[in-house]
């Protein structure tokens, strides 16, 4: 799955995470656990398998978003589509191996029209938000291997 490349607000960003391809996958996809190292999520609820058409629905910030997973590949990448306040989202992950780390690319594309007319404001907050994700994403899978490795 790709992102809308046409959306008015387009973001992309990349991290190295010092920890193993199947650790950062189990970190990202246990979804219900996001709450708990996600700063902006403060609730999850999914209804279903991880597998593709599978929804949940999570409160990001002001907003409850309902998302559905369109594509999962185990452990390489995941996709979903999301809609809140009239934005239309496509969110996707790539995991790369690399040795004991992982670099993970994440895009995402914003449409709609509340997005074309606060293009500039919501590309910065879709942008930071990316980075952001994946900054805690890299913090909770480093140190879950560092638990592991402990043990």
């Amino acid at each position: 799955m790709e992102i809308n490349t046409r959306a008015p607000a387009i973001a992309r960003a990349q991290i190295e995470i010092e920890a193993d391809r199947e650790t950062v996958w189990r970190t990202l996809t246990d979804f219900e656990r996001w709450p708990s190292w996600k700063s902006d999520v403060s609730s999850l609820s999914m209804r279903g398998p991880l597998a593709p058409g599978t929804t949940f629905v999570w409160k990001a910030g002001p907003g409850s978003i309902k998302s559905t997973l369109r594509e999962v590949d185990a452990p390489a990448g995941i996709a979903w589509t999301g809609t809140t306040f009239g934005i239309r989202a496509i969110d996707v992950f790539r995991l790369e191996e690399r040795e004991s780390r992982t670099l993970v690319v994440e895009e995402e594309s914003w449409e709609g029209a509340i997005v074309r007319v606060l293009h500039g404001r919501l590309q910065r907050t879709l942008q930071t938000g990316i980075e952001q994700g994946l900054r805690s994403l890299k913090t909770e899978s480093e140190r879950r291997t560092r638990e592991r490795n402990a043990a």
